[in-house]
């Protein structure tokens, strides 16, 4: 039975009052907080910075999961450890060596992933799986909130999806499929579906009064799942 992880993304909360956000959003059910960490290089947007995620770190009773927009990445993931991540995924576009990025992350007792955007090919996983426990897949480009779903990425899920059976396979070792980007309750059921099993949502969440209610009916939504190829 696959155990379905709502991330909510703060980049859609009211920024004037982002630890009571975080506080109710942890209440309405989030998993993991979802923070997007953009630098107005990798991506055209500016938003937090580690002095942030410290900040937040004590109203977060759930994993934060840092999601790093930036390049490069090596200073900011020492950053963002030390401010309280529990999670560091990054673009492999961003790191000039991601084998050491990644050793770095899980040197600093972080869980580590890799993050691809719509364009980047599977194929850059498949040599750093050992090092993997989260692989993020972008179904909008990055930069900003409130994009719509990309179709393509379903095929892609599927793919990803193919690969970490495999390795799980082999191993025993589990990689949690995150997916982010115009996620909402009318189309959670199809993205578990081609086998993801973790979901950021921001304005899907954020973008409504009553946060229970929204991750309650993604909840709904998943119960009778059966992901092609999850166990």
């Amino acid at each position: 039975m696959t155990e379905y992880y709502i991330a909510p993304s703060i980049l859609s909360a009211d920024f004037a009052r982002l630890g009571e956000e975080i506080t109710h959003v942890i209440a309405a059910g989030a998993d993991w907080i979802h923070f997007d960490v953009m630098d107005n290089h990798y991506v055209p947007n500016l938003t937090f910075g580690p002095m942030i995620c410290q900040a937040l770190k004590p109203y977060a009773q759930v994993p934060i999961d840092v999601h790093l927009m930036v390049e490069p990445v090596d200073q900011m993931i020492d950053a963002f450890a030390e401010a309280g991540a529990d999670i560091i995924t990054f673009h492999p576009e961003a790191s000039r060596h991601i084998d050491r990025s990644l050793g770095l992350i899980k040197s600093r007792g972080c869980k580590a992933g890799l993050v691809l955007n719509p364009a980047t090919p599977v194929y850059v996983l498949e040599h750093v799986l050992d090092k993997l426990d989260v692989i993020l897949l972008m179904s909008v480009n990055p930069g900003f909130g409130g994009q719509q779903f990309i179709p393509q990425t379903l095929q892609k899920i599927s793919q990803v999806r193919s690969l970490i059976d495999i390795y799980e396979g082999e191993t025993g070792r589990k990689i949690r499929l995150e997916v982010d980007g115009g996620i909402k309750i009318s189309n959670i059921a199809q993205v578990a579906q081609a086998g993801a099993d973790t979901f950021v949502a921001g304005s899907a969440i954020f973008g409504h009064e009553d946060y229970a209610k929204q991750i309650s009916a993604m909840r709904q939504e998943l119960i009778n799942i059966k992901p092609a190829g999850c166990k």
